[in-house]
């Protein structure tokens, strides 16, 4: 028996043509071919005759003028400490969601990718440290313990069945942990003169949040509220408003209104409801004129949203606009840098680059591969089934493409010294794309051998 469909001729002609295009949206490696045309549109820019409309671009004031009192900020900052703040929400969600139902709860799961990450953090640092003690670019320790999530699953997909299922959750939940080390970095260390009067006021905000989510309070807009409420407070405290978004993220409700039974329950009856009215109508009304059965339709919707949690219901509303748009947006205005008075071997020799790529490419290599075996030696938890200590080579290669995160790291640490900061970023470019070639070359070597 096949499904009767409502559809004409045409729009099932047109969701044929639609379909592989919802496809690529859903695949997370379209994420990464977005953020990839994103840096070459924004570097073509930045090096053509264009140039000088880019950088008014980047500088374009956006705000309010309340009387004689401009409130302002360029479209750069807007987008870095705007449009980041829901990236950092989303990111904020999946650690929250991670913690109570992911890799990361079961203590002896997640033990390996827990002190692995640890390794993905300090030994990077560690080598930056190393390079630049004492100098000028001291600063930027930060930049080489960032993962860009997106980037690293969108090259696992590349790989497709070659690599075993359970690589993508060990490489989620790891960068999930390392974003979460980096943004402790960034609100401790990445700070400027602290206002504490709006901290204060954050923190009530923060507070009421808690509170709101104690009692039950599910409404969205409770929280948008809030959230921006929050973000403008720590706008002008000194802490980087991004902090903001993984804040409001862990006071998300993970709870839902209603239990399963009920849902089960309410759901049966809904559905007897409605054979009942379509038998009983004539073969020729159509549903548009059946109010009773749109009704029913709109409790089932109700029922199901009443039975799923709000912090699902957000991370789904929100991964792909962020995946595809937040943050091309962020690498089109962040990524366009003038190579006019730069040169690559002029740049790479400089200790700043050196210190960068290396932390990112063996740093990060060498400090998740080691301390996850370390982890596992010392009896601390087991890999995750299908996963030997030759795919976490190659997954602690993937873990040195920082991209996103390095990039807004970099651009906390040299925001006042252009040419530092444009030297960072094609470091950064450098060693994410090393990284990615190393990683798929390696894992796709460590498959031909599993086959064989």
């Amino acid at each position: 028996m096949t499904e009767s469909s409502n559809q004409t001729a045409l729009e099932q002609a047109f969701s044929k043509v639609l379909s592989p295009f919802q496809n690529f949206i859903e695949e997370q490696k379209s994420s990464s071919i977005i953020l990839i045309s994103a840096t070459v549109l924004a570097l073509m820019l930045a090096n053509s005759e264009w140039a000088q409309h880019y950088s008014d671009y980047l500088h374009y004031q956006i705000g309010l003028l309340v009387g004689q009192q401009p409130y302002a900020m360029s479209f750069k900052h807007w987008v870095n400490d705007g449009l980041m703040a829901i990236f950092f929400f989303v990111i904020g969600v999946e650690i929250k969601r991670e913690l109570l139902a992911g890799e990361i709860r079961d203590i002896k799961k997640s033990a390996p990718i827990l002190v692995a990450a640890l390794g993905g953090m300090l030994v990077p640092a560690l080598f930056y440290f190393a390079l630049t003690f004492d100098t000028a670019y001291a600063s930027g320790w930060g930049i080489p313990m960032a993962t860009d999530t997106a980037f690293a699953i969108g090259v696992l997909a590349l790989l497709g069945a070659r690599i075993p299922i359970s690589a993508f959750a060990f490489i989620t939940a790891l960068a999930i942990v390392d974003d979460l080390g980096a943004i402790v970095v960034i609100a401790l260390f990445y700070t400027e003169s602290i206002q504490l009067a709006y901290l204060y006021i954050a923190a009530v905000i923060l507070l009421l949040l808690i509170l709101a989510n104690a009692v039950g309070l599910r409404r969205p807009s409770v929280y948008i509220l809030g959230g921006v409420a929050m973000w403008l407070a720590m706008l002008v405290s000194g802490i980087h408003a991004t902090v903001a978004g993984i804040l409001v993220a862990a006071t998300i409700p993970a709870r839902s209104s209603k239990e399963p039974d009920w849902f089960i329950k309410r759901i049966k009856k809904l559905l007897h409801r409605f054979e009942r009215i379509e038998s009983g109508k004539q073969a020729e009304v159509k549903i548009l004129e059946q109010k009773e059965q749109h009704q029913v339709v709109e409790n089932v919707l109700d029922a199901a949203h009443q039975a799923s949690t709000p912090l699902k219901r957000w991370e789904n509303a929100l991964r792909h606009p962020v995946a595809l748009l937040v943050m091309p947006i962020f690498a089109f205005t962040n990524a366009g840098v003038s190579l006019d008075d730069l040169s690559l071997a002029g740049i790479v020799a400089q200790p700043l680059s050196l210190a960068i790529m290396l932390g990112l490419v063996l740093g990060k290599c060498l400090g998740i591969s080691l301390f996850a075996w370390l982890a596992i030696k010392l009896g601390m938890g087991e890999l995750p089934e299908g996963l030997t200590i030759r795919h976490i080579i190659g997954l602690s290669f993937l873990c040195g493409i920082g991209f996103t995160m390095s990039i807004f790291i970099a651009g906390m640490s040299f925001g006042g010294n252009e040419e530092l900061l444009a030297m960072a970023k094609i470091a950064i470019l450098i060693a994410s794309t090393v990284s990615g070639v190393l990683a798929y070359a390696w894992l796709y070597v460590v498959s031909l051998g599993q086959d064989s």
